[in-house]
């Protein structure tokens, strides 16, 4: 089961996240985290669960029209941000795959850079849409997720970067500079690269990648 998740933060616009939504599938549990509900009412979304200490959503009576047992609220001082908890309640309900939407450019740089770390765990999320990125992350330890092919637009921009703390290898097709025989050390990572026709595939040999391409 895929798991969405809405978050705080610059979303896609709605027309992308409705788009975003069809190509998902049926088998979608969707879960708003704090003001993440902001975006997902904008998108005319009715999420399945809504999380977080709820200080942040800006209309706080779209809380009413949800059942009660379907809002699970937390204190301020926790030990986990609001997305945390989403991406938590996401596996405690059996979703094998999940997607954050949200989380761009106004967030706050700790917030932004938390999200970031969801994807270096063990369970990790496997696309995350701000408003000005669609981010993907595929390890070749993960059956099913080793893999990514896309039909970008042409000449689309494409970013790559190791995580994790393993040795990694990774190749490519349909990019302007591939990454076979690439040797990754920490810290290292790609940018600017080019999907040429904008068909391209990166699979993950060795370790875990994240791939970042511009809406």
């Amino acid at each position: 089961m895929l798991g969405i998740i809405f978050t705080g933060g610059a979303a896609p616009d709605t027309k992308i996240i409705k788009r975003i939504l069809e190509n998902a599938g049926k088998d979608t549990l969707i879960v708003a985290a704090d003001s993440g509900l902001d975006a997902a009412v904008r998108a005319g979304v009715k999420p399945d669960w809504i999380i977080g200490d709820m200080d942040s959503i800006e209309e706080k009576a779209f809380l009413d029209t949800f059942a009660q047992d379907r809002v699970i609220r937390h204190q301020h001082d926790k030990d986990y941000t609001d997305t945390e908890l989403a991406f938590l309640l996401t596996q405690e309900k059996g979703c094998d795959r999940v997607w954050i939407i949200g989380g761009g450019g106004s967030t706050r740089v700790d917030h932004l850079f938390g999200i970031r770390c969801l994807f270096e765990r063990e369970v990790f999320p496997h696309r995350w849409i701000t408003e000005s990125a669609d981010i993907y992350c595929i390890d070749a330890d993960c059956k099913g997720n080793s893999q990514l092919s896309l039909n970008a637009e042409k000449e689309a921009s494409v970013a790559v970067f190791p995580l994790g703390d393993k040795i990694w290898k990774a190749k490519s097709k349909g990019l302007k500079w591939s990454l076979d025989d690439l040797t990754w050390n920490r810290g290292f990572f790609g940018l600017s690269n080019v999907a040429l026709d904008g068909d391209f595939s990166i699979t993950a040999i060795n370790g875990r990648f994240m791939v970042i391409l511009q809406l």
